[in-house]
């Protein structure tokens, strides 16, 4: 940016300087000053560019088979490699009967994040086809295999009569798309709208390329005849017999090139991000049940399996990355260090929640390398309806398992009562306020104390009781023990 701002001011010095006589420039009464002035001018000027290092490599993204959001991802993850790494030039390496409209969109609109954009290619090798041409017309240039074919982008629906042609106005609409694309992108948008509304035709130069009623499908020997004047090619800008060639001829020699494979996990990650509120919903949940029963057990391996799997699907899709990983674990940290080293605190337990929170968020955001600190509306809208539909999602299953798992058979050994084994049941005096005891587990807030003789199901008041404590009864309410820890007997002196 202060780059580009530098060569303005120089440049607008430079025709100022050429607009003034030469009089006044050699002219006057100081010999320094008009000796100086001159050896200003006969400097050159600085050369400034706003392009990245052309050293950078070259990232190939496949464009392969049916487009559909495993697409997306893919591309994904290739632009913010690319932009991570100042790639010198980004190319698709397409061979694609077409696919979904809405993954078409979106890949679309992910190669329109990458810079330097007059640095995107699309090489044809065989089929670009329906939404393959609508990709293609998103990227600066167009080059074509031996043999390949470009077009046929009307779009249509699929039913079991086999594919039906939309109403006029989504045919519109999509038209209006790939001309926006392709004027964006130095296209002639008239061959693009020629391949997506049959009504539209192609004439050029008085000659007719397609008829009315016909859409348009361009071989790689149609696609580079040279038309206009001055002459140039239909749509591609060339033909390469293979993807190295086309680096060699119209990047740079030698370049070097990175390839983004597809890692076979995007269909799944797919899925994962359809899912993503109930796995926040599952994690909440099993991280609360873990903290209420004793030690380390199958609740706490569900937990961190909702929390993995979450994090792999949003990793594989493009969206997240390690950071986010490393701050759940932070938040975990803290949680764990508010319950079991300093209870009753808040401030590690709030702390370690807040973040929990936010890497999930930040883990559904999609941001770029050249996206501001701060994101977007747009870019918040969904990642906070999801965490917002996990997290009340969560605390309702909580509140739910409060109130109706401890009556189950599984947890009827963590639930609280004050029935002590048979025959034993203590009278109302012995659990009368005052009445010490020690605590037989530890208190986080249940758990269990021995008080009199007898083991009860206790509940500590707003902290956390180590096993082994010396506690008293603080209160009881119906068939609920309240304890604290015991105050130490003072010696008379």
């Amino acid at each position: 940016m202060i780059v580009s701002h530098l060569s303005i001011v120089f440049s607008a010095l430079s025709s100022a300087v050429e607009r003034l006589p030469y009089t006044q420039l050699v002219g006057g009464s100081n010999p320094s000053a008009r000796i100086l002035l001159l050896s200003i001018l006969a400097l050159p000027l600085p050369s400034f560019s706003s392009s990245p290092d052309s050293a950078g490599p070259v990232y190939v993204i496949p464009i392969q088979g049916e487009i559909q959001k495993a697409t997306v991802y893919v591309v994904r993850r290739g632009v913010k490699a690319a932009l991570e790494a100042n790639a010198s030039a980004l190319v698709l390496d397409m061979n694609t009967p077409g696919g979904e409209g809405e993954a078409m969109k979106e890949v679309m609109a992910t190669l329109a994040k990458f810079q330097p954009a007059d640095q995107t290619y699309t090489y044809v090798n065989k089929e670009a086809f329906s939404a393959g041409a609508f990709i293609s017309a998103s990227t600066r240039h167009i080059w074509m295999a031996p043999g390949s074919i470009i077009g046929a982008a009307s779009p249509v629906t699929l039913g079991q009569e086999g594919p039906k042609e939309l109403p006029p106005k989504f045919v519109s609409g999509y038209a209006a798309l790939i001309r926006a694309a392709a004027e964006e992108n130095g296209h002639n948008p008239a061959i693009f709208d020629a391949m997506v509304n049959k009504q539209m035709g192609l004439k050029i130069d008085g000659r007719e390329i397609v008829a009315k009623g016909d859409i348009l499908t361009l071989t790689t020997q149609e696609a580079t005849r040279l038309v206009g004047k001055p002459a140039r090619p239909l749509l591609s800008a060339g033909v390469a017999p293979e993807l190295q060639s086309l680096i060699e001829k119209t990047i740079r020699p030698g370049a070097p090139i990175v390839r983004i494979e597809p890692t076979g996990f995007e269909n799944i990650s797919r899925w994962i991000i359809t899912i993503s509120p109930l796995l926040l919903s599952g994690a909440f949940l099993f991280g609360y049940l873990e903290f209420k029963t004793p030690g380390f057990g199958l609740f706490g391996i569900l937990c961190g399996i909702c929390a993995f799997v979450f994090l792999f699907g949003h990793y594989i899709a493009g969206l997240s990355g390690y950071e986010n990983a490393l701050l759940l674990l932070l938040g975990i940290t803290l949680l764990i260090v508010e319950f079991f080293l300093f209870p009753g605190t808040f401030i590690p337990g709030l702390a370690g929640l807040a973040l929990i929170l936010f890497a999930a968020l930040n883990t559904m955001i999609d941001r770029y390398p050249s996206d501001p600190a701060i994101p977007s509306m747009p870019q918040l809208h969904f990642p906070v309806i999801n965490l917002a539909l996990g997290f009340f999602g969560g605390l309702t299953a909580i509140l739910l398992a409060a109130r109706f798992l401890p009556e189950t058979v599984l947890f009827r050994p963590f639930r609280l009562s004050t029935v002590s084994p048979s025959g034993s049941l203590p009278s109302r005096i012995s659990l009368a306020p005052g009445t010490v005891g020690k605590a037989l587990t530890d208190l986080r807030p249940s758990g269990s104390a021995e008080i009199n003789g007898q083991s009860f199901d206790v509940l500590a008041e707003g902290q956390f009781i180590p096993q082994g404590t010396h506690i008293q009864i603080h209160q009881v309410e119906g068939a609920t023990i309240f304890v604290q820890p015991a105050k130490p007997i003072r010696k008379k002196s």
